[in-house]
């Protein structure tokens, strides 16, 4: 679970373009869990192009036994 686009955060890995609302997610609800991930570059995700052409999009997270489930779902705009 790393890549380019990868940090550490309050205890959790963020991989990819990981929208601030889904971090602040995390945060509040502290899942047992390594992190969340973006994968891909989704066309609209943070710092790639406009949100208003969004293509959709999953935020996984990532369980510590490496299984991921989807955290947030991101509609095409």
């Amino acid at each position: 679970m790393e890549n380019e686009k990868s940090l550490t955060f309050g205890g959790y890995m963020i991989v990819g373009h990981v929208p601030v609302a889904g971090i602040r997610r995390l945060l509040d609800e502290r899942p047992n869990a390594v992190g969340l991930e973006v994968p891909g570059v989704p066309y609209g995700s943070p710092g790639h192009g406009p949100e208003s052409e969004r293509e959709a999009y999953v935020v996984h997270l990532v369980n510590r036994e490496g299984t991921t489930e989807p955290f947030t779902n991101y509609e095409a705009a």
